[in-house]
């Protein structure tokens, strides 16, 4: 049995997916050329422009809107029933992946993992985006390829595979007038506080513990992100509850103190996610696998894909 050409229907899905040639180019690991006939053969197959150049990107017609659906469970549905298998070689990859993460990922994990790539992998491009609420749907529309953090809301159609347990420290200006050797719980209540709020961090589980055991807390600065609250805390007398890696990779390059928060917090759990959809896909897989390995060298491992 001869296997069908489904060059053009894999280019409409990438295109549709990405909204851009290039990047469906990319993803596909093709040349632009290739894709852009591909595309013609369809724009003369269905007499409809399909993808349309807008300052948003390549958007889709109506009626490539309606073949969406339909192409990508064709694509699904051959793949397995005629045992298509794609490959990944990563030494010889160009592949571009789409990594959501916080801020504090950002510190942890990239500089390991683009060590990584470039020992095994020096085509591999990475984009970083940010967590936010659309995450889900990138994920399903494979415009990301993994999310990592703490993402309660993924649940039906995702998988998820533990990385680390992330627990909680005060950070304070090594030269904080007030606070040298320890903080007590009343310190704590007294003092000016800063916070940030940055998605896929559990910040919001620790906002609600704080609230739930009745401590104050007066909160005089709110940043959306981790690092931009950071150094203003090293320059001023602030105090702020962040992540332990964050606290003891700040202490270690910065003037900083850390220390025990004076009361119970829960810990959570930081984890890669990604939609079952691409749970087979080499690449994806190659991805996952080496962001397990490299967490893994700083805990012992958690669970099994």
């Amino acid at each position: 049995m001869s296997t069908p050409d489904l060059r053009p229907l894999m280019v409409f899905d990438a295109i549709y997916k990405t909204r851009s040639v290039s990047r469906a180019a990319e993803q596909l690991e093709l040349g632009q050329p290739a894709v852009s006939i591909a595309l013609g053969k369809l724009r003369d197959h269905f007499g409809d422009p399909l993808f349309v150049r807008t300052s948003a990107g390549m958007e889709p017609t109506p009626l490539a809107a309606e073949l969406a659906g339909p192409i990508r469970n064709a694509l699904d549905a051959l793949d397995e029933a005629l045992g298509h298998r794609a490959l990944f070689d990563p030494a010889n990859s160009e592949r571009s992946f789409r990594i959501c993460m916080t801020d504090i990922t950002h510190l942890v994990l990239l500089p390991r993992l683009w060590r990584r790539l470039r020992a095994t992998a020096p085509g591999v491009r990475i984009e970083i985006s940010p967590l936010s609420a659309d995450t889900g749907r990138l994920l399903e529309a494979g415009e990301a390829d993994l999310a990592v953090g703490f993402i309660p809301d993924l649940e039906a159609g995702f998988y998820q595979q533990a990385l680390f347990r992330q627990q909680y420290v005060c950070l304070a200006s090594a030269d904080h007038p007030r606070i040298r050797g320890g903080l007590s719980l009343a310190q704590y209540q007294a003092e000016d506080h800063a916070v940030f709020s940055t998605s896929g961090t559990g910040h919001q589980v620790i906002n609600q513990e704080i609230a739930r055991q009745g401590i104050t807390r007066r909160i005089v600065l709110n940043i959306p992100n981790f690092l931009g609250a950071a150094f203003v805390v090293e320059r001023t007398d602030l105090l702020m509850t962040v992540p332990r890696r964050l606290g003891e990779l700040l202490r270690g390059r910065g003037d900083f103190s850390i220390f025990p928060v004076p009361f119970t917090l829960p810990e959570f759990t930081v984890k890669q996610h990604w939609h079952a959809r691409f749970h087979h896909d080499p690449g994806n897989r190659w991805l996952r696998g080496a962001i397990a390995e490299l967490m893994s060298e700083l805990d012992p491992p958690m669970v099994r894909e």
